[in-house]
């Protein structure tokens, strides 16, 4: 299990990213919302997706779930 979070800006292809808490391109405090406790990024992506339509897995702590 891990703590997840989403970034409230988008990236520059216009998604949301979801990190994980040991990832090293977690945004800044202020920059993120929390998203709970998840056993993988999936139900984390999840649950992004009902704040932002375009979020996605970070590509470095969140591989499985990074599409674009």
């Amino acid at each position: 299990m891990a703590d997840y979070y989403v970034n409230k800006n988008k990236d520059n292809k216009g998604d949301h990213e979801v990190h994980a808490t040991e990832c090293h391109r977690m945004p800044y405090p202020q920059n993120r919302s929390y998203l709970g406790d998840f056993p993988n990024c999936r139900p984390a992506v999840k649950e992004a997706k009902k704040q932002h339509s375009t979020a996605n897995g970070c590509k470095h702590c969140s591989k499985e779930c990074h599409t674009s």
